[in-house]
C-alpha cells in the first residue's frame, strides 16, 4: 500500500535529497506511540488496583508477594508488557545520574540492590547462578555468544543476558541460546513489575530505569528457570554497571578495549580500563585479551588491588586442536581474540565447577613484564564444535536475498569499524568474484550518541561505495511501529539532524579522497558501476531506505503489506544504476539499533 503523500515532503539542497516528515508530523508520530504506552500503563495500574481490592475483600494481601509466587495478571499480553517497559526509558537521565555519582559508585550499586530486594530477590541468591561476567568495548557480546555455545554443547542449561536487543526485547534474555518466549517474558515481566510497582510508594515513587529493570528481570528469569549457569554481559563500563552487584562470579573476562561512552567512562584508554577492571572480584580468576598500550598496566593494577588473579589469553593460533585450524561461526579476523577469551572462560568455569579445588586455576607462564600468560590448552571436540556453532546476529552477518546481498555489522566505535571495514572488503570481494556482472555497492549508515560519526565514515570511504544512504533508527515512518523498537529519549528532529550531519561528512570525505579513487578498488573483483560516490540520500526511516536501495529486487521488502512512501521522479531516476546492476551489495553499519531495525524487515522470523 502507499502511504499518505501529504505527510512527507522532499527537500533538495546542494545536489542531494532529504526525505523527512512534514513540520509537526514527527512529534505526532512520537506522541501517538507514547499515548499508547501511557494507556497501557494506566490499564495495568487499574487492573492492579482491582486485584488489590479483590484480594482485600478475600482477606488477603498482595503486599507480601515474592516474585516466585506473584501471579500472572490475566489479560496483560506481551505488547502490554513492552509498552509498560518503555515507560521506564529514562536512559538519558539515568546516564546523567551515573555521571554525577562517578566518584561514589557505591550509590549506584546500593540503589540497584534496593530495587533487587523490592523485586523479591537478594544479592546472595545471584550466587546460585554460577555466573560468567564479561565486559569490554568491542567483542564482549561475541565472547559471551562463543562461551554460552560451548557450555551449552556440554549439556548445561544456560542463561545469557546481553544488550541491546536487535528486534525484540526478549532477545536480551536467553535460555539455552534462544530468546525466552513471549508468554514466558510476559509472565515474569508482570511478576517483577508488579512487585516494584506495589512498593514504589514506600520508596518515594521510584522505579528502576529501563536497563536496571531488564537486569533484575534477567536474574529473576534465570533463577526461576533454574539455569546451570548464566553468562552476563556488562551494559556500560563495569565498576558502575548495574550488573556489578554480582558478588561471586565463577570467572570474569575483558574483551578488547577502546574509546566509547567517554562522558561516563572517561576520555582516555586508562580511565576506561579502570572502569572495566571494576568487575574483578577477590579470588575470582580474570582473563583479558591483549590490550592497547596504556590499558594493560591499569588492568593489572586493578586486579592487584582487588585480589583477582589476571591472565592474558594466548593467540587463537596457539591452541593445538586435534582437528587442525579452529573454525569460527562468527566471521572476521577480530573474532579470533574473542574466541580465545571464550575458550579460557569456559575452560576455567568447567575446571572450577567440575574439578577439585586444587585444579581450579590454570598453569601459567610469566612474561617479561610480569603479566601472567594463560596456557594454550588443547580444546576438547565439544569446545571446537561450540566455536563453530556460535551465532550472534547483527555482527559480521551476511544475508543473501536473490540479487541483493546484505552485510550487517553493528560496529559503532573506531576499532570496531576498522574491523568491520576489513571484514566487508574481504567478504564483499569474495561475493563479487562469483557475480554474473557489475555490482552496485551501497552504504546504509547511522550513528547515535556521542560517537564520532565523521571519523567512522572516513574509514568507510575506503570501501568504495556507489551510493551512501542515511536514515535514523526508526523502523518505519508510521505511528504503529513495533513497541520493542520504540525510543522516546531522542526526538525525530534530532535523529534527522544527525543524519544530515553524517551525510555532509560523507560528501566532505569523498571530495578529499577523489584523487585516490583508483587506489580504493578491491583487487580481483569484477568491475563495478561507474563512479557514484557523490550520490547520497537521507530517508526518514529504515524501511524507506531499504526499499529505495533494493528497487523492488528483494521480494521480502516488496511485500504489499509493507508501507511504501511516495518517491519523487528525480529520486527514482537517481536509482537507475541500482536497477541496471547484476547484483546489489549493501553494508548496514554504524549502530546496532540500525542493524536491528533492518533485520526486522529483512528477516521476518525475527519479529515472531
Amino acid at each position: 500500500m502507499t502511504g499518505a503523500c501529504s505527510d512527507v515532503i522532499t527537500l533538495e539542497k546542494r545536489g542531494f535529497h532529504i526525505w523527512c516528515p512534514l513540520p509537526g508530523t514527527a512529534p505526532r508520530f512520537m506522541m501517538l506511540c507514547m499515548s499508547r504506552v501511557l494507556r497501557r500503563g494506566s490499564g495495568f495500574a487499574a487492573r492492579l488496583a482491582r486485584r488489590d481490592r479483590a484480594l482485600s475483600l478475600a482477606g488477603l494481601s498482595c503486599r507480601h508477594y515474592s516474585t516466585e509466587t506473584a501471579p500472572h495478571i490475566p489479560g496483560m499480553e506481551y505488547q502490554d508488557a513492552i509498552c509498560t517497559l518503555n515507560t521506564l526509558q529514562t536512559n538519558a537521565s539515568a546516564l546523567e545520574q551515573v555521571r554525577r555519582e562517578r566518584s561514589n559508585p557505591q550509590l549506584q550499586l546500593n540503589a540497584m540492590r534496593a530495587f533487587l530486594e523490592r523485586a523479591g530477590l537478594t544479592v546472595d541468591e545471584l550466587n546460585h547462578l554460577n555466573i560468567i561476567h564479561v565486559t569490554g568495548t568491542k567483542g564482549k557480546g561475541s565472547t559471551c555468544a562463543f562461551t554460552e555455545q560451548i557450555l551449552r554443547n556440554y549439556g548445561f542449561r544456560t542463561g545469557f543476558y546481553s544488550s541491546p536487543h536487535l528486534v525484540q526485547v526478549r532477545e536480551r534474555i536467553r535460555i539455552n541460546g534462544q530468546p525466552i518466549g513471549k508468554d514466558l517474558f510476559t509472565k515474569y515481566f508482570w511478576q517483577v513489575y508488579g512487585r516494584l510497582d506495589e512498593t514504589k510508594d514506600a520508596h518515594g515513587g521510584t522505579m528502576p530505569a529501563y536497563f536496571r529493570f531488564l537486569t533484575i528481570l534477567a536474574f529473576h528469569v534465570f533463577l526461576q528457570e533454574k539455569v546451570d549457569l548464566a553468562v552476563i554481559e556488562v551494559g556500560i563500563g563495569g565498576a558502575y554497571d548495574c550488573t556489578n552487584i554480582i558478588r561471586r562470579p565463577w570467572v570474569c573476562g575483558i574483551s578488547s578495549l577502546g574509546i566509547d561512552h567517554t562522558q561516563i567512562l572517561g576520555d582516555t584508554i586508562e580511565k576506561i580500563a579502570w572502569q572495566k577492571g571494576g568487575i574483578f572480584k577477590p579470588g575470582v580468576p580474570g582473563f583479558t585479551v591483549r590490550q592497547p598500550e596504556g590499558a594493560m598496566p591499569v588492568l593489572k593494577e586493578r586486579a592487584t588491588e582487588i585480589g583477582c588473579p589476571l591472565w592474558v589469553c594466548p593467540q587463537l593460533e596457539d591452541y593445538q586442536a586435534d582437528c587442525g585450524l579452529l573454525h569460527l561461526g562468527l566471521a572476521g579476523q577480530h573474532q579470533r581474540s574473542n574466541a580465545s577469551l571464550a575458550l579460557q572462560l569456559s575452560h576455567t568455569w568447567l575446571q572450577r565447577r567440575c574439578l577439585p579445588a586444587d585444579h581450579s586455576f590454570p598453569i601459567t607462564t610469566v612474561e617479561n613484564n610480569g603479566t601472567l600468560q594463560a596456557p594454550a590448552f588443547t580444546p576438547s571436540p565439544i569446545m571446537v564444535k561450540g566455536l563453530a556453532d556460535a551465532k550472534w546476529p547483527g555482527r559480521t552477518q551476511t544475508l543473501k536475498h536473490g540479487e541483493v546481498t546484505y552485510f550487517l555489522d553493528g560496529a559503532h566505535t573506531m576499532r570496531s569499524m576498522q574491523a568491520c571495514v576489513q571484514w566487508f572488503r574481504e567478504t564483499a570481494a569474495q561475493h563479487e568474484r562469483s557475480a554474473s556482472g557489475a555490482v552496485a555497492r551501497v552504504l546504509l549508515f547511522n550513528a547515535t550518541g556521542e560517537r564520532d560519526s565523521a571519523a567512522m565514515l572516513k574509514l568507510l570511504v575506503t570501501c568504495h561505495f556507489d551510493f551512501a544512504v542515511f536514515c535514523p533508527n526508526i523502523t518505519e515512518a508510521i505511528a504503529s511501529c513495533n513497541a520493542d523498537q520504540q525510543n522516546f529519549n531522542v526526538s525525530v528532529e534530532n535523529m534527522l539532524t544527525r543524519c544530515l550531519d553524517n551525510e555532509r561528512s560523507w560528501r566532505l570525505h569523498n571530495r578529499l579522497g577523489d584523487d585516490e579513487g583508483t587506489q580504493l578498488l578491491i583487487q580481483d573483483s569484477l568491475p563495478r558501476l561507474p563512479e557514484h560516490r557523490g550520490d547520497t540520500l537521507v530517508f526518514p526511516c529504515i524501511l524507506s531506505a531499504l526499499q529505495w536501495i533494493t528497487q523492488g529486487r528483494d521480494s521480502v521488502l516488496a511485500d504489499p503489506a509493507k508501507t511504501t512512501l511516495a518517491v519523487k521522479q528525480s529520486v527514482t531516476a537517481k536509482a537507475a544504476p541500482l536497477r541496471e546492476a547484476a547484483e546489489i551489495h549493501v553494508l548496514i553499519t554504524g549502530s546496532l539499533h540500525l542493524v536491528g531495525g533492518a533485520l526486522k524487515h529483512l528477516d521476518p522470523t525475527s519479529s515472531k
